[in-house]
């Protein structure tokens, strides 16, 4: 396959470059809380950390957009939904998105494997790699399909610890409870955001055979359980502060008020439950946005209370 310049664009829009930046902000948020239960920061284990997870992050889209070609072809374009839209448009990149995402889990696994050999870290930190690569491939390929079997929302969830503990593991050499703890609110978040992206498919998913809680109950349970999942991390946050396990300048109380702000477009979706796609689409990319927005805060606040 010959690739000129407007191939490569369309090999990077296959990555869905936003939702990696989501991710990297997981990524950092886990860094930052090694840090501020004193971890020392190195440049080096954070640039081969997150490469480990970009890698793993990466195969997710190319091997979704491989094995959803069919639901994505149905569902038509949109900004906010878990296909990139390209491949059904460029059909040629097909066995492409399939081969590249390979790739990307081998080296990604590959770079765990060294890491872990180079920093002299317990076999849990390669396991974590091998377990996050495996529910990048298995999403959406046979035989689990996890996301055409009722289970793509608890794999998303997963994520939801996957990634920042990635980052703490990788500055704090191993995983504890607090950051288990830490990551309940956040795997709540992916839920909110899994959810909210699969409003608009909800057509072309079922037809595609993809079931989704979107497609088993539709739109209107689809925002009920948005609004709950936000509902819950909210308390989730709230209810940590109580722990004791976290260093006393991390206020969980601004936590709490920055998890509102998802809240609040949950409590909008709730009540409003619309049903058309057209509609119900520019509240699920207002949700989306918003678990942007939050990871930013959480990370700022985390960074001020660093150099305060």
């Amino acid at each position: 396959m010959k690739i000129n310049g407007d191939t490569l664009i369309k090999i990077i829009k296959l990555g869905r470059p936003m939702f990696l930046f989501d991710g990297f902000l997981l990524f950092i948020m886990g860094t930052l809380l090694a840090i501020l239960f004193n971890a020392e920061f190195s440049l080096t284990k954070f640039i081969m950390g997150y490469s480990i997870l970009l890698l793993c992050h990466m195969a997710v889209h190319y091997s979704n957009d491989y094995y959803d070609f069919k639901t994505d072809s149905l569902s038509g374009p949109s900004t906010v939904s878990a296909g990139s839209g390209i491949l059904p448009e460029n059909p040629q990149l097909k066995e492409f998105s399939k081969r590249f995402a390979v790739v990307l889990i081998f080296l990604s696994v590959g770079l765990a494997a060294v890491f872990t050999v180079i920093f002299s870290y317990p076999i849990e930190f390669l396991l974590l790699a091998v377990f996050g690569n495996f529910l990048a491939w298995f999403y959406t390929a046979p035989p689990l399909k996890l996301a055409y079997n009722r289970l793509g929302e608890f794999s998303n969830a997963l994520y939801g610890i996957l990634l920042p503990s990635a980052g703490f593991f990788t500055l704090m050499g191993s995983l504890t409870v607090p950051m288990l703890l830490f990551t309940v609110p956040l795997a709540f978040s992916r839920l909110f955001l899994t959810n909210s992206a699969n409003i608009p498919d909800m057509e072309g998913d079922k037809l595609g055979g993809k079931i989704t809680l979107v497609v088993a109950n539709g739109r209107k349970f689809g925002f009920k359980f948005i609004g709950i999942s936000a509902f819950m991390m909210t308390i989730s946050f709230g209810l940590i502060s109580f722990t004791g396990f976290y260093p006393s300048i991390l206020n969980f109380k601004v936590l709490t008020f920055i998890s509102l702000i998802p809240l609040s477009l949950g409590l909008i979706g709730l009540l409003k439950m619309p049903s058309d796609r057209e509609l119900a689409t520019k509240y699920a990319t207002f949700n989306i946005k918003s678990i942007f927005l939050i990871g930013l805060l959480i990370n700022s606040y985390f960074i001020f209370l660093i150099l305060s």
